[in-house]
């Protein structure tokens, strides 16, 4: 598909305030013209000057005249400034949002392949450098260019030979500028570059601090910082280096419009063939044309960036999102799962190769394996966090492609490892699990999930801010919450993945207590290390090398599978300390019976 030029996305990105734009741009046109009105009136005050006129009256309102247009002009440029601006500021609202819903509807892999400070850099700097370009060159360089032409035009119909002059300086002014952008391409996008790997040093430090400071690497790592800081700066140093005197005979010669007027003018009025009053006014008028020249030409500089500004926007929203229909066409029957055939590529090299499995409604899965053999990309994928490359997962008997997003997301409760809190409330934090759910739904889910007490142990109870990504809280705490959000969801599917692997062992205990209540009566998928913990699952399925080398029944796995009898045997000569607890099936059972 061929991508999309800058100026088609500034085009419809202020389409979306189409009215607010284009009564900016008319008002900034008035406004240019009310500014030329004095220029055309003190040409004519002159030529009554020169042909003796003594008319106070006339002079006197001529000079009322030139104030009434100054105030013209300052309020018709503020009108249209204001416009420009909420339009502006309302666009680039909405291209975050736009940005953030896109985030959502692409492949997580698209996502995961830039770090979250680049994401940060785009969204908030590269989106708030777009400001120049719709609330000041949509209407200020637009109507500072129309303007001079149109007077340029009425030079030439006083005088061709003098109109023409005017080109003199802006034929050199354009070879400077020429130099200028030669010598600049590719430059901005390094500075882009190195202040996005600046971005993300600084993002990676402070995240990695506490790493840090444990393992004395401060100096190493603020070494690396203040490398990208400098290198930061230098780039900009070199940049302006390339191209400040370019720039300097660009903005010199483009807008000095007497460089040829003058001597040509008076030449011609030496030679007979103008007459002073005409001369003086062109004179006068060229005089006119500098000032909004100057403003034109001043957004040169970030006309030069747009590209690169609009590139990296719209390079996000390019992303092709994941297929998935708009409405609900085919109702699933039950929640069995399938996999028929699955490939997934990750960086276009393939990480599995071609899944077979059945989850059946209701049932205990397992998926074991070494480190890298793909179950956890199995999940994601059953999750639909990604799209399959080849074959399909089917969903009640439905290809999930054919099912909306969030009717399928719907339908599973994804509880990781490493689950996310946001910085707001434990309440808010809760309720993301079902959207409108009342504050009682949330405290019932919490007490479910066995964290009601330690939430009203807090100095603010439900109203507790947990921090950026549950800081506040620990890693017990903040799992038996994501639990309650999963809880509260009520999903017929629940994908455990590692659910228990970073918690110690006291609120191990009681996150599976909130596990076993959270999958009664579900469908449960276990990713699992600790095979112990698996071993009473009704169908045990064995990733290695993304391939499903067998499944059944751990006795039957045992007596089957080389790799799984491996796996056992390594598990029970070792000390049970010495691994993380999953999710212990049996204990899900019993718990699940005696509620």
């Amino acid at each position: 598909m061929k991508k999309r030029s800058t100026f088609s996305w500034v085009l419809e990105f202020a389409g979306r305030k189409k009215s607010f734009y284009l009564g900016s741009v008319i008002l900034a046109i008035l406004g240019v013209a009310a500014s030329f009105v004095p220029y055309l009136i003190i040409a004519d005050m002159v030529e009554k000057l020169l042909t003796g006129s003594r008319d106070m009256n006339y002079f006197l309102r001529s000079v009322i005249l030139m104030g009434v247009c100054w105030l013209i002009r300052v309020t018709l440029h503020s009108f249209s400034t204001t416009l420009s601006h909420v339009a502006t500021f309302n666009v680039l609202g909405g291209i975050r949002k736009q940005l953030c819903k896109k985030l959502s509807t692409i492949p997580l892999g698209s996502v995961l392949d830039d770090n979250s400070g680049t994401y940060k850099n785009i969204i908030v700097e590269r989106v708030d450098s777009m400001e120049t370009t719709l609330a000041h060159i949509v209407p200020e360089f637009t109507s500072n260019i129309l303007l001079p032409i149109v007077m340029f035009i009425y030079l030439l119909t006083l005088d061709w030979r003098v109109g023409l002059s005017n080109l003199i300086p802006a034929v050199i002014g354009v070879g400077f500028a020429t130099v200028m952008m030669i010598k600049s391409q590719g430059e901005f996008e390094v500075t882009v570059q190195k202040t996005k790997y600046l971005n993300d040093t600084a993002v990676e430090y402070i995240n990695g601090i506490e790493v840090i400071k444990a393992f004395g690497k401060t100096g190493s790592s603020y070494e690396k910082f203040v490398v990208a800081a400098r290198e930061g700066a230098d780039c900009f140093i070199k940049w302006m280096r390339k191209c400040i005197w370019w720039q300097a005979g660009t903005t010199t010669f483009m807008p000095a419009t007497f460089l040829g007027v003058l001597p040509v003018g008076l030449f011609l009025v030496w030679k007979g063939s103008l007459s002073p009053e005409n001369f003086i006014t062109c004179v006068i008028l060229s005089a006119g044309l500098i000032t909004p020249l100057v403003v034109a030409f001043s957004y040169m500089d970030d006309i030069l960036k747009m590209k690169t500004i609009f590139g990296e926007v719209t390079e996000i929203i390019e992303r092709k999102d994941m297929n998935r229909p708009a409405s609900l066409v085919k109702e699933p029957i039950g929640s069995d799962i399938e996999l028929k055939g699955v490939k997934f590529s990750y960086k276009e090299k393939e990480v599995l190769h071609g899944i077979n499995m059945e989850i059946k409604q209701g049932d205990v899965n397992a998926f074991v394996g070494p480190s890298g053999s793909g179950k956890s990309t199995i999940a994601r994928l059953i999750d639909s966090l990604w799209d399959v490359d080849d074959g399909c997962i089917t969903y009640g008997g439905v290809n999930i492609r054919e099912l909306p997003l969030d009717y399928y997301t719907s339908q599973i409760a994804y509880v990781a490892q490493d689950n996310y809190l946001f910085d707001m409330t434990i309440m808010e934090n809760i309720r993301l699990g079902k959207e409108g759910s009342t504050d009682e739904e949330v405290i019932n889910a919490a007490k479910a999930s066995g964290c009601h007490d330690f939430i009203m142990g807090l100095e603010n109870g439900y109203d507790t801010i947990v921090g950026g990504a549950g800081g506040h809280l620990s890693g017990g705490e903040r799992q038996r919450i994501c639990i309650a959000r999963a809880m509260l969801k009520n999903a017929p599917v629940v994908i455990l993945d590692e659910a228990t692997a970073y918690t110690d062992p006291e609120n191990e205990a009681l996150v599976q207590q909130s596990v076993a209540k959270l999958v009664q009566g579900k469908t449960l998928i276990v990713i699992a290390h600790r095979l112990s913990t698996i071993q009473d699952a009704d169908k045990i399925f064995v990733i290695n090398d993304g391939r499903v080398e067998a499944s059944g029944s751990h006795a039957e796995l045992l007596s089957s599978c080389i790799l799984y009898r491996k796996m056992w045997d390594a598990h029970t000569m070792a000390k049970d300390d010495d691994y993380p607890e999953t999710v212990d099936s049996s204990a899900v059972r019993k718990e699940a019976a005696n509620a």
